[in-house]
This record gives structure tokens, sequence and C-alpha cells, in this order.
């Protein structure tokens, strides 16, 4: 069976690796020249002109997150040189917050959990005891809930300092939705895998997976070179190719594509189609409106503009990420949680990244901080400004200059109560791969390797 995968991210990736395993002759097209979609390494340069390498986003793995970690060992990737473990921990700058002691750093979950709870600094026995017995009781009703209730919801009876220092950024961080917004189920989906499941190997299901490569080393390359060295003949990965159009024919699909300036016709049985959302219904309602054009295959162009309809359906929210440097800066830690102060505006910045801890070898990487903004509103050079003001405020670092402000508008999908996602299925021999298309999870890496490995299991 001869298949194409269209979109080289973590969702095309996984397709790729899994589809290797079966006979099949496989065409990876990518129209970028850096695999990993929404998730890969880009190039840049510090203000005192020495280069480094960055990420279109600071992302972070969880031990739960356990496909992705898989398929990753199974494409030859240390995890233990690729990520830095850490027990759950969302420390402030000045040492308050959830932190999980050394001494219960590997006690079984939910005890890890329980324990991190427990013994969070600056917490009143009262806050901590209401969040342990609202976790034992999210626990004991299999954690449902009923489809329409939000986060907020949810979480309502809890203190208000266990909603501002945990819930929030927790919840922000997962769904990239204000709790007012997003939906309880899929939060206590990540909360029953991530504080009381099982993770990947040794790995406790709350630990904190900082990468220390960048997004692209971390996954799609190491895949791609997995799949040169053990399937040369059967399968190939173009970057820098794109597919223009495709259409239905007889017996499968045909794929225009470019490649150079120059188009060429592919035809093949199967096609997984693993770009981001937007892209996607541009390409399955210009698939339709061609085969309505020539009055063919008028069930399948429905069913593709049918599809096509449920993913424009979708609303999508910002992320924000700011990378600034300064001579000698270094946190704490390699990650710290930032305050919410009382005008939200002057502080966007949920995290913040020390890029020369998460890459100590890499001279250009010291010195450099990632502020993360998850669900962010407004304009890159306005959000640059109050991030690098809040720096000032809370981290005391008053000489940051910005290297990069990474502003993705369409980042994840808005993970709001009951929402309609498109289906997997789009018509026969087309099948749908990412972050977006249905499932349990909101739009993570975790999310975009299971629809991908689901899609190849599929064909």
């Amino acid at each position: 069976m001869k298949v194409a995968i269209v979109g080289a991210g973590w969702a095309g990736m996984a397709a790729a690796v899994t589809a290797a395993e079966r006979p099949m002759d496989i065409t990876v097209f990518e129209a970028s020249r850096t695999l990993g979609g929404r998730a890969r390494a880009m190039p840049a340069q510090r203000p005192d002109g020495l280069p480094l390498t960055l990420d279109n986003g600071q992302h972070i793995l969880i031990g739960a997150y356990t496909d992705s970690l898989d398929l990753m060992e199974r494409v030859g990737v240390n995890l233990g040189e690729a990520l830095w473990a850490l027990p759950l921990a969302l420390p402030y700058p000045d040492g308050q917050g959830l932190q999980t002691p050394r001494w219960a750093a590997n006690w079984p979950a939910p005890l890890d959990t329980l324990t991190a709870i427990a013994t969070a600094r600056g917490w009143r026995w009262s806050e901590r005891l209401a969040l342990v017995r609202t976790s034992l009781a999210w626990q004991a009703a299999s954690f449902r809930c009923p489809p329409a209730q939000t986060v907020s919801e949810l979480c309502a009876h809890l203190p208000r300092r266990v909603l501002d220092e945990l819930i929030e950024p927790l919840c922000v961080s997962a769904l990239n939705t204000p709790a007012a917004q997003s939906s309880a189920q899929v939060f206590l989906r990540i909360m029953r895998d991530a504080l009381f499941g099982k993770g990947h190997g040794r790995l406790g299901a709350s630990n904190l997976l900082l990468p220390r490569v960048d997004l692209t080393t971390a996954f799609p390359q190491t895949a791609q070179q997995w799949l040169g060295h053990h399937h040369p003949s059967s399968v190939r990965v173009h970057a820098g190719t794109r597919v223009v159009a495709l259409h239905r024919s007889a017996d499968g699909w045909d794929l225009q594509v470019e490649q150079q300036g120059a188009l060429r016709e592919e035809r093949f049985d199967q096609v997984i189609w693993a770009t981001a959302a937007a892209p996607a219904a541009q390409a399955m309602l210009r698939a339709a409106d061609t085969a309505q054009a020539r009055a063919e295959h008028g069930d399948i162009a429905r069913q593709v503009r049918e599809w096509a309809t449920k993913c424009r359906a979708l609303n999508f929210t910002a992320i924000t990420t700011v990378y600034a440097w300064s001579a000698g800066a270094r946190l704490s830690g390699p990650m710290l949680a930032l305050r919410a102060e009382p005008d939200a505006h002057a502080a966007p910045a949920q995290f913040v990244f020390d890029r020369g801890q998460l890459h100590p070898h890499d001279a250009g990487a010291q010195g450099v901080l990632a502020f993360v903004v998850s669900a962010s509103v407004g304009e890159r050079d306005d959000l640059q400004a109050r991030v690098l003001r809040q720096a000032a405020r809370q981290l005391d670092l008053h000489a940051l200059q910005p290297i990069q402000t990474v502003v993705e508008r369409r980042a994840t999908f808005a993970c709001t109560p009951q929402l309609q996602r498109p289906p997997r299925f789009i018509a026969p021999g087309l099948w749908a791969a990412g972050d977006f298309v249905e499932g349990p999870y909101p739009a993570t890496l975790e999310g975009a390797v299971r629809s991908g490995t689901a899609a190849a299991k599929a064909l």
C-alpha cells in the first residue's frame, strides 16, 4: 500500500514511525525545511551577537505522556539526556508554592503528589487539606463530572490561594484556556493521568520533563534518522515540499506537490493529513470544491466538506514566548512559576525557564530566559514590554534584553466544555492527525503523538 503523510510535525512523524512497522510504501511531505510543526527548533542570535538555537515555543512533557516517551525511546532518544526530569514542583521566586520534597520524589502515585500538597510552602493547613480532600473526591468519582462544567465551577469551593497558585496555572498551561472557560472533564483527565496514573518506565506520572535539546531533535529529526536507517527503501521524508492540492481518483488520492517551484502529481492509496487545523480545513475545502466542480465523487466530497466545517468551527487561543537575555542571568531552578498580580494585564507570563540551566553545554543559551504567556492576548511588542517589566518586579532582573518574541496566534484550540472536535476519519482512504483531532487530551505533544499513532493504525 502506498501512503502519503502530509506534515512532519510530532503527529506526522508519529504516524510515519508507526506505519513503517507494516509493509507500506510511505512518503512524508513537509512544507518547511525544519521538521517539528508547531514544536520545532529555530535559529536565533543574542543581543551580543552569539548564535543560539531556540524553539518556537517552550514546551514541557510529563511522565504520564507514555505514548510520546515510548515513541521517543523507540527511535533512539536517550530520555535521560534529552529531558530533565523533576518531581512535581511549581515554585515561585520566593521559594513558596507546590514542591515535592526530595524524600518523597520516588514515592508511587498518588503519595508523591499528596505529599507535595501537604508540604506546600506558604499554604495554610486548611488550604492543603482542602486540596487533598478534593483530589481524593475526584478519584472516588472516577474523575468524571457533568460535561458542561468548567474548571472554575469544578473547583469553586477550593480556597483562593489554591485556585490562584495551582488550579489556574495548571489549567492555563495544560489547556491554554482560562479556568472560567476550560472543560472540567478534560482537566480531570489530565489530573487523573498526571496525579494518579502511571508514568513511563521509572518516571513518576507527575514528573515534569523539561527538554534539554531543541524540539526538532527531541523527536521529529531523530525519527527521520531512525526511519532512514531502519526503513531506507520504504519511507521517504521530503522537507521543503508542499502539498498544494488533493483530489479523489478512482483508486485512491492524487496529490499535487510543489518542490523548488516545480509541480508534480503523485497517486496514493491512502493519505494521513497531519498539518495544523487551519491549513487542513483549507485543503479539505479546496478538495471538496474541486470534486463538486467536476461533478464526481459526490459522497466523498460531502464527507470532506463536513469534516472541514467541523475543523473551521474550532476557536483558537494564542501562546506567546518571550526570549530575553542578560549576562549572568540565572534562576534558582530551571523553571519557576510567576505570580499573578492584582492588575493581570501587568503580569502576563505564568512561567519562566532558564535555558542556560537546561542547555549547560550551549554557550549561547547562558543567561537566556524563556517567559511563557499561555492564552495570551495582545500584540507582540506590548506583550514583550509587559513581560520584561514583570521580570524586573518579580525576578529583580532589570537588564534583560529581548532576543525574540514568538506569538503563535493559533497555538491550540480553545478547550471548552462539550467541544466537538473533528474526527480522525475524513473520507475513505483519508485520515486526519493532529492535536486538534478528537481525543481525550487537549492540544499537547502527547495529544499530537497519540493522534498520529492512531491514524497510522487505522490505515
